[in-house]
């Protein structure tokens, strides 16, 4: 993506994120006076659906401020581009060039699918999904007696959808760790807004009998996405102590949702997580970096570029020119934006975690940076110092969750100054 659709993609979600913030720290909106940091700070969570919240949102914010943040959490979860462009087709009816190549970018899609059909596509998609799960977890909250369950149903299941994290309850979803049917609709709706809609498109074009352009990349998302389940799953079902107290079948739900939740960056958790072992923390990390796939509502790097880097680590530990993944050929292109997200993200951490080790040093080392990953992969996990970050620290967590949504190489790319007409090219030997 060049520096010119990458800047009006960071420009469009601050857009949403200052309107949000303005709506918020209208008096109607809010039950209980609240700071205009934390109103900020609240509207930058929902639109990056990142879900890291530094009060009560059930109990600080008023019936009008749930709705403002869930059509932030709406709005961020579909995506900037998709939302105008989705407006523009309506109007319209077509898209223009520019808006056609910046979708085209923002959603990596190949040459094969048209971005009009995508993207009514995924606003539709979104819609039916969100609405079967805000029925099915409607009958299971009036069943176990949650009060406005309708509009609980409604709030989590765009949340979990756009793997935003955010719930009305204080405890998040703890409550519910050993109800099976919640647990289960969660995981789903969640798995399907993180897997990307080019999963979508893929499936529905191989139910039509259409040849499908996008049969590799969906085999390395889903088997990228089952690995890690399994993975998580095991650790933290064999080594998480909090687990142990659990019956068996409560603790292997409870390790395959807190794996599902870190995977899929969608945050809420069954569990404390402020409770757990510095060891599963860190299995969390991992995965929270990695996070979900391409053209989804998910953050993180995507599975698709970790996959990309494992086949460079293989072929490079191999003696192999050509890297390979699953018998296929990556591309130096994906290679090089693959590795480049890596290095940008590892750069931005570390400027990120220098800066909070300064202003909240109080904060233990192992939870600030868990701060740092769940903001950077828009994830909402957290061990439970947000509340207690100094307001600089709060605006460092804003930029990081900015970055997560924008996409943390496009963010880079849109904070870019160079002039590419008076750049020289210089053909150098380094040396590695």
């Amino acid at each position: 993506m060049h520096a010119a659709p990458a800047r009006l993609l960071l420009f469009g979600y601050v857009s949403y994120m200052l309107l949000g913030w303005a709506l918020l720290a209208l008096p109607v909106a809010q039950t209980v006076p609240v700071a205009a940091l934390d109103t900020l700070f609240t509207a930058v969570s929902a639109v990056s659906t990142t879900g890291l919240a530094t009060l009560s949102v059930g109990g600080s914010f008023s019936l009008f401020g749930e709705v403002v943040i869930l059509l932030l959490i709406q709005a961020g979860g579909l995506g900037y581009m998709t939302i105008g462009s989705f407006a523009v087709l309506s109007v319209y009816h077509r898209l223009g060039r520019m808006r056609t190549h910046t979708v085209r970018q923002a959603f990596n899609l190949p040459e094969g699918i048209s971005p009009v059909v995508f993207l009514r596509s995924v606003v539709w998609f979104t819609f039916l999904c969100e609405a079967v799960g805000a029925l099915a977890l409607y009958l299971m909250f009036h069943h176990a007696g949650v009060p406005d369950a309708l509009w609980m149903a409604i709030f989590h299941s765009i949340s979990a959808f756009c793997t935003a994290g955010f719930s009305l309850f204080d405890s998040s979803l703890e409550a519910f760790h050993d109800h099976v049917g919640i647990n289960i609709a969660i995981s789903i709706l969640s798995l399907l807004g993180a897997m990307g809609f080019l999963i979508v498109v893929d499936g529905w074009r191989a139910l039509l009998g259409r040849r499908r352009v996008l049969g590799f990349t969906s085999k390395v998302i889903v088997r990228m996405t089952l690995t890690f389940l399994a993975f998580g799953t095991v650790i933290l079902f064999v080594t998480e102590p909090e687990l142990r107290i659990l019956p068996p079948s409560e603790r292997l739900m409870a390790a395959f949702f807190q794996t599902m939740s870190a995977s899929t960056t969608v945050g809420f958790n069954t569990v404390s997580i402020s409770g757990i072992s510095q060891a599963v923390l860190m299995v969390l990390m991992v995965l929270m970096v990695v996070g979900a796939s391409p053209a989804g509502t998910g953050g993180g790097l995507k599975t698709t570029s970790f996959a990309a880097l494992l086949g460079l680590v293989r072929s490079t530990l191999k003696g192999r020119e050509a890297v390979r993944f699953f018998k296929r050929r990556v591309s130096d292109e994906k290679l090089k934006t693959a590795t480049a997200s890596l290095a940008y993200y590892a750069g931005l951490c570390a400027l990120a975690m220098f800066l909070l080790l300064l202003t909240d040093a109080a904060q233990p080392f192992e939870a600030l940076l868990f701060e740092a990953v769940s903001a950077m992969g828009t994830v909402g996990l957290s061990t439970g110092i947000t509340g207690d970050l100094s307001d600089l620290g709060k605006l460092v967590v804003i930029v990081l969750m900015t970055a997560g949504r924008v996409g943390i190489l496009t963010f880079g790319m849109a904070l870019a100054t160079h002039d590419e007409s008076r750049a020289e090219e210089q053909d150098d030997n380094l040396v590695l």
